[in-house]
Protein backbone atom coordinates (compact mmCIF):
# COMPACT_ATOMS: atom_id res chain seq x y z
CA UNK A 1 0.00 0.00 0.00
CA UNK A 2 1.29 3.34 -1.15
CA UNK A 3 1.65 6.15 1.49
CA UNK A 4 2.51 9.61 1.78
CA UNK A 5 2.51 11.26 4.70
CA UNK A 6 2.90 15.33 5.63
CA UNK A 7 4.04 16.63 8.98
CA UNK A 8 5.43 19.71 10.15
CA UNK A 9 2.08 22.02 9.42
CA UNK A 10 1.04 24.25 12.94
CA UNK A 11 0.27 27.71 13.33
CA UNK A 12 2.49 30.62 12.79
CA UNK A 13 2.98 34.02 13.07
CA UNK A 14 3.78 35.36 9.63
CA UNK A 15 7.37 36.10 8.61
CA UNK A 16 8.62 32.73 10.17
CA UNK A 17 9.08 29.54 8.26
CA UNK A 18 8.28 26.43 8.06
CA UNK A 19 9.31 22.84 7.07
CA UNK A 20 7.10 20.44 6.03
CA UNK A 21 8.24 16.97 5.30
CA UNK A 22 6.94 14.16 2.92
CA UNK A 23 7.19 10.37 4.00
CA UNK A 24 6.50 7.75 1.52
CA UNK A 25 6.37 4.12 2.09
CA UNK A 26 5.03 1.66 -0.87
CA UNK A 27 6.97 3.13 -3.72
CA UNK A 28 10.41 3.94 -4.44
CA UNK A 29 10.31 7.88 -5.23
CA UNK A 30 13.31 7.67 -7.33
CA UNK A 31 11.21 6.84 -9.81
CA UNK A 32 8.55 9.49 -9.55
CA UNK A 33 8.94 13.28 -9.46
CA UNK A 34 7.24 14.62 -6.08
CA UNK A 35 5.10 17.96 -6.04
CA UNK A 36 3.80 19.96 -3.36
CA UNK A 37 0.23 21.20 -3.65
CA UNK A 38 -1.84 23.64 -1.44
CA UNK A 39 -5.65 24.07 -0.55
CA UNK A 40 -6.85 27.13 1.17
CA UNK A 41 -10.53 27.21 2.68
CA UNK A 42 -12.96 27.54 -0.33
CA UNK A 43 -10.00 27.34 -3.22
CA UNK A 44 -8.78 24.64 -5.28
CA UNK A 45 -6.03 22.72 -4.73
CA UNK A 46 -2.60 24.96 -6.31
CA UNK A 47 0.55 24.15 -7.42
CA UNK A 48 3.27 25.28 -5.71
CA UNK A 49 6.85 23.41 -6.50
CA UNK A 50 7.95 20.12 -7.64
CA UNK A 51 11.35 18.31 -8.44
CA UNK A 52 12.64 15.93 -11.18
CA UNK A 53 13.68 12.40 -10.48
CA UNK A 54 17.32 13.69 -9.32
CA UNK A 55 16.44 16.55 -7.69
CA UNK A 56 18.83 18.71 -9.68
CA UNK A 57 15.23 20.21 -11.40
CA UNK A 58 12.92 22.08 -9.81
CA UNK A 59 9.24 23.50 -11.08
CA UNK A 60 7.64 26.48 -9.70
CA UNK A 61 4.33 27.79 -9.33
CA UNK A 62 3.24 31.35 -9.13
CA UNK A 63 4.84 32.40 -5.90
CA UNK A 64 7.69 35.36 -4.84
CA UNK A 65 10.91 33.40 -6.15
CA UNK A 66 13.04 31.50 -3.21
CA UNK A 67 9.85 31.29 -0.91
CA UNK A 68 9.05 27.99 -1.50
CA UNK A 69 11.94 25.17 -1.86
CA UNK A 70 11.69 21.49 -2.14
CA UNK A 71 14.15 18.66 -1.90
CA UNK A 72 14.25 14.62 -1.65
CA UNK A 73 16.32 12.45 0.13
CA UNK A 74 16.26 8.91 -2.27
CA UNK A 75 17.67 7.33 0.04
CA UNK A 76 15.09 7.87 2.91
CA UNK A 77 12.04 8.03 0.50
CA UNK A 78 11.53 11.52 2.00
CA UNK A 79 10.85 15.05 0.31
CA UNK A 80 10.75 18.12 2.11
CA UNK A 81 9.05 21.95 1.50
CA UNK A 82 10.23 24.93 2.76
CA UNK A 83 8.52 27.79 3.56
CA UNK A 84 10.24 30.96 4.39
CA UNK A 85 8.73 34.44 4.89
CA UNK A 86 5.19 33.01 5.65
CA UNK A 87 2.00 35.13 4.93
CA UNK A 88 -1.68 34.84 5.84
CA UNK A 89 -2.29 34.11 2.64
CA UNK A 90 -0.28 30.64 2.46
CA UNK A 91 -2.69 29.37 4.78
CA UNK A 92 -3.91 25.81 3.71
CA UNK A 93 -3.75 22.20 3.83
CA UNK A 94 -0.51 21.41 2.11
CA UNK A 95 -0.62 18.15 -0.27
CA UNK A 96 2.70 15.85 -1.11
CA UNK A 97 2.09 14.26 -4.42
CA UNK A 98 3.95 11.71 -6.16
CA UNK A 99 3.57 11.37 -10.64
CA UNK A 100 5.08 8.58 -13.16
CA UNK A 101 3.86 10.35 -15.52
CA UNK A 102 5.88 12.90 -18.29
CA UNK A 103 2.83 15.51 -18.40
CA UNK A 104 2.37 18.78 -17.13
CA UNK A 105 3.82 18.37 -13.84
CA UNK A 106 1.97 21.38 -12.84
CA UNK A 107 -1.52 19.77 -12.82
CA UNK A 108 -3.31 17.78 -10.39
CA UNK A 109 -4.24 15.48 -13.01
CA UNK A 110 -0.78 14.18 -13.62
CA UNK A 111 -0.46 13.00 -10.67
CA UNK A 112 -0.53 9.05 -9.10
CA UNK A 113 -1.07 9.00 -5.55
CA UNK A 114 -1.79 11.94 -2.46
CA UNK A 115 -0.96 12.33 0.86
CA UNK A 116 -4.04 13.63 3.22
CA UNK A 117 -1.88 16.87 4.04
CA UNK A 118 -0.96 18.97 6.47
CA UNK A 119 -2.38 22.28 7.66
CA UNK A 120 -0.71 25.15 8.00
CA UNK A 121 -1.97 28.36 9.77
CA UNK A 122 -0.46 31.69 9.29
CA UNK A 123 -1.55 34.56 11.54
CA UNK A 124 -0.80 38.25 10.91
Amino acid sequence: QVQLVESGGGLVQAGASLRLSCAVSGITINNYRMGWFRQAPGKGRQFVIAIDLSGSYRYYGDFEKGRFTISRDNFKNLVTLQINRLKPEDTAVYYCAATSSSGDIRTIDAYDYWGQGTQVTVSP
